[in-house]
């Protein structure tokens, strides 16, 4: 309750006042610096009074690649020109707009690309004191395969259970479609909810990961707009098979338009009789609520998110245990992302068959995948698993923009590393992607067209991975800074062949050292352009030369061009 305490303050006066925190740890009786560190790890809260115009202006691989340089350069000039000494610009992570990019920021409410043309308006309005809204979520018509239902009565796959009672048989079927957990990590579901179905606890939890901060990373937005009933029934079907009572679902807050769909849909559920304390007429008790986010791409880390529900610092837990026997509050716990949580109706309504067969190429069900960068018509697209990514970035995303010709690809996002062109007909396959050295991860395709310089690139990603780690691991706080200043000698033409010596050797302690997974995959973008790319490696390095002309400019020694905004104290 602290955290949607701090919230609710923040919401009310724009930021955290030291009068505030003081009267907040009366209430809750918890130290005073304790809050303060709590509030000042998040992003999403201030401890200082806001300018009247703060601008953030996304930094991140989707909006780079679509002009966010250039807007935040046209958007410094409006504040010396129209607003000099009201208004603030800094760079910002991940938005969660990277198909509609570049995005911003106006005094935290999030726009757009189709908003650019009316920021001086916007800016003029907040100035003013108007409080500026978001746009709605999008109405998402088309037929999805994902749904059973096709727009008839929804639900009937937990009405089944909840008639058969046949728990055992739900979980034979779930485990024999091969549904894996797809926010990246690929652990079998069935497997998991079996194990939580089998430890034995007074109180068990449903927890849904819609805290996808990664950039380029969408679809589960997507499938919040389009399938708010499947989210909601996946997650009750999971509280009857494992023996929970509660869920709770973990959104991003800038999600907001995101927030007001699912609220309406728990709304109608519990109008319905499918949420309380008798499910249906069943007895079946589940309850099921949102929690928002209070910032942060580290919060996505199963544990780390787990951290925060408990009103803690979102640091990663060391494992073992594994959330599914001490998860939430020490107890069993069923963790996956939103799009593994809608597969479940399907499986249970049409058969495990059915869904296996939806893959290709000899894989098994569906993917949501988002694509953006440079692409004709970036978006979320529902493909077989086991596509090629040639299919979906030529066939589903219009192809490479401005008539270009592809040079790389992140299949999912710069976790995944860079891969180029010559592998584009490569398959969404958890095993084949590894196999190459990057992953399917959660199916944030980026795709990046000729003339752009993969330094930049690796430099943007490892940039990301620095601002985001939480700092309570030293391998994670030192090597994803390590990572930056290099690639910041390349660019700047200060680098040597000893430098580019340490880096394989860098990566490979922070995969085998680091606590969690961000630590683990921070140095990718760099190794996987030192692999794919090391000609233009060696332009750099030995002839200074860039193919974009992004390198050799001035700047400070981090690679930065701005002042970034810090997303948060971590002590180091």
């Amino acid at each position: 309750m602290i955290i949607e305490a701090l919230r609710e303050i923040q919401h009310r006066d724009g930021f955290l006042s030291a009068g505030e925190l003081q009267r907040l740890s009366s209430r809750f009786k918890v130290p005073l610096y304790e809050l303060q560190g709590l509030a000042g790890f998040f992003p999403h809260f201030r401890l200082e009074l806001p300018p009247a115009l703060d601008v953030r202006v996304c930094a991140d691989m989707s909006c780079r690649l679509s002009g966010a340089a250039a807007l935040h350069r046209s958007v410094e000039v409006m504040a010396e020109e129209r607003f000099s000494g009201r208004m603030v610009v800094e760079e910002v992570s991940c938005l969660g707009q990277c198909d509609r990019a570049p995005a911003f920021a106006i005094n935290d409410v999030i726009f757009n690309r189709t908003s650019t043309g009316e920021i001086p308006q916007l800016l003029a309005a907040a100035v003013g004191g108007e409080r500026l809204k978001p746009a709605p979520a999008l109405r998402h018509e088309a037929e999805l395969r994902t749904d059973p239902y096709c727009g008839e009565r929804h639900f009937d796959a937990l009405r089944a259970l909840l008639e058969s009672k046949d728990a055992t048989k739900a979980l034979a079927e779930l485990k024999a479609s091969q549904l894996r957990g797809m926010g990246g990590a690929g652990f079998p579901a069935g497997t998991k909810w079996e194990i939580v179905r089998n430890t034995r606890s007074d109180q068990k939890y449903i927890v849904c990961n819609a805290d996808e901060s990664e950039p380029g990373t969408i679809k589960d937005r997507f499938i919040l707009e389009a399938l708010p009933h499947l989210l909601i029934e996946g997650m009750i079907i999971a509280g009857y098979l494992t023996g929970a009572g509660k869920g709770i679902i973990y959104l991003r807050h800038e999600y907001e338009a995101q927030r007001a769909v699912i609220q309406a849909e728990l709304e109608r559920c519990r109008r319905d009789g499918l949420l309380g304390p008798s499910v249906l007429g069943t007895g079946f008790t589940f309850e099921l609520d949102l929690f928002i986010s209070p910032g942060g791409y580290i919060c996505g880390e199963e544990t780390a998110l787990l951290e925060v529900i408990e009103d803690r610092r979102a640091q990663p837990r060391n494992k073992p245990p594994f959330p599914v026997t001490h998860g939430l509050f020490n107890k069993p716990t069923v963790l996956n992302n939103v799009e593994t949580f809608v597969y479940v109706p399907f499986i249970l309504m049409r058969g495990a068959d059915a869904f296996r067969s939806q893959g290709v190429n000899g894989c098994s069900g569906l993917k949501f995948v988002g694509v953006s960068g440079h692409v004709n018509h970036p978006g979320v697209f529902e493909v077989p698993m086991g596509t090629p990514v040639r299919e979906v970035i030529f066939h589903c995303a219009g192809g490479v923009s401005e008539g270009r010709s592809l040079k790389a690809f992140a299949p999912s996002g710069a976790s995944s590393g860079f891969l180029p062109a010559s592998m584009v007909d490569i398959h969404l396959d958890f095993k084949i992607l590894a196999e190459a050295g990057s992953m399917l991860g959660s199916g944030a395709i980026v795709a990046i067209a000729e003339g752009t310089c993969m330094i930049d690139m690796a430099m943007n990603g490892c940039k990301f991975f620095r601002n985001e780690s939480c700092g309570k691991c030293v391998p994670c706080r030192v090597g994803s800074q390590k990572a930056v200043d290099i690639l910041a000698s390349i660019q700047q033409g200060r680098a040597t062949e000893a430098d580019l010596a340490v880096v394989d050797e860098l990566a490979e302690t922070l995969m085998l050292t680091s606590i969690c997974g961000l630590g683990q995959v921070a140095a990718n973008p760099f190794t996987s352009v030192l692999k794919h790319f090391r000609n233009e490696v060696e332009d750099h390095l030995r002839r200074k030369r860039c193919p974009s002309g992004v390198c050799f400019q001035p700047g400070p020694p981090d690679g930065s061009s701005r002042r970034f905004v810090t997303h948060r104290d971590t002590g180091g």
